[in-house]
């Protein structure tokens, strides 16, 4: 598979045409942020299930920023073996994804630039909002993030057996006015040895979100146990089942040190899909 491709400068070509979409998404913003699950740095909870569409799609929530003004950093973290930002290698040649056409996109959930794999699972949608915790926590707009987790069955796309031609549940976007960006993907399984959870590199701005020597903060965040338990019903999950009541939070080796900040708020059903809500704060 050709991981050298047009890469990121042909992505930021195609972002002008976006700028009509994105002001009608903040137009959307503006009308319904009442009525949206809000957060502040961290701090999950399920409480309350709001229905959400089948596709899994969104709109992107901003959660309240701190009366206080302050915020604290989200703990840097791992990225873990199976990055794809062009940190390590796999079969010989260096994986990065962030360098083919079509990363910059908010539906993660096929794969792109030539692979045609789409991957399975409880419908859910991810809305974060990127904040400044050395500016009195404001919004960093212009940011960008790229997100990366497992598919139901705990696979990475182009690591792990089975799924190296994919590249799928990998993907980039730019914050937004409020600091705020939205992906469509599904729910991560659970693979033996750790709790679920989705990884997050930090990004000055697309331009520089092209591999991972430019990032500003690589962290993973993760969901609350009532969530985990009743999204593992659905079908594809039973080996998550498993692998779940053989960990916790308390033994993981990401989480062991806390959650507080790395916990998303939770909205929906196995059924109808999942929103989380996730305000991440750095150093901007």
């Amino acid at each position: 598979m050709d991981l050298h491709d047009h890469g990121l400068a042909s992505d930021l070509e195609m972002m002008a045409a976006l700028a009509a979409e994105r002001r009608q998404v903040l137009r959307w913003l503006l009308a319904g942020a009442a009525g949206l699950p809000l957060i502040s740095c961290g701090g999950g909870s399920d409480a309350g299930t709001t229905a959400v569409a089948g596709s899994g799609a969104g709109t992107v929530a901003t959660p309240t920023v701190p009366a206080t003004g302050a915020c604290a950093v989200i703990p840097e973290e791992t990225g873990g073996p199976y990055p794809a930002d062009g940190t390590n290698t796999h079969g010989g040649s260096i994986v990065n994804v962030l360098n083919l056409s079509g990363v910059v996109r908010s539906d993660i959930r096929a794969s792109f630039n030539g692979a045609t794999g789409v991957a399975a699972g409880v419908p859910l949608t991810i809305n974060l909002q990127l904040l400044n915790a050395s500016g009195g926590c404001a919004s960093l707009a212009g940011y960008a993030i790229y997100l990366w987790h497992c598919d139901r069955d705990g696979l990475y796309s182009l690591y792990s057996s089975g799924v190296t031609a994919q590249n799928y549940l990998r993907g980039v976007q730019e914050t937004d006015s409020a600091g705020a960006l939205s992906f469509t993907t599904i729910f991560p399984g659970c693979y033996a040895g750790r709790m679920p959870h989705v990884h997050v590199e930090v990004y000055p701005s697309l331009a520089k979100a092209a591999g991972a020597a430019s990032r500003i903060k690589t962290s993973q965040f993760t969901f609350p146990m009532a969530t985990l338990n009743e999204a593992y019903t659905a079908s594809g999950y039973t080996a998550s089942v498993r692998n779940l009541a053989q960990i916790s939070y308390a033994t993981d080796n990401v989480f062991s040190d806390g959650t507080s900040l790395q916990m998303a708020t939770v909205t929906g059903s196995a059924t109808d899909g999942y929103v989380v809500t996730l305000s991440i704060a750095v150093n901007g």
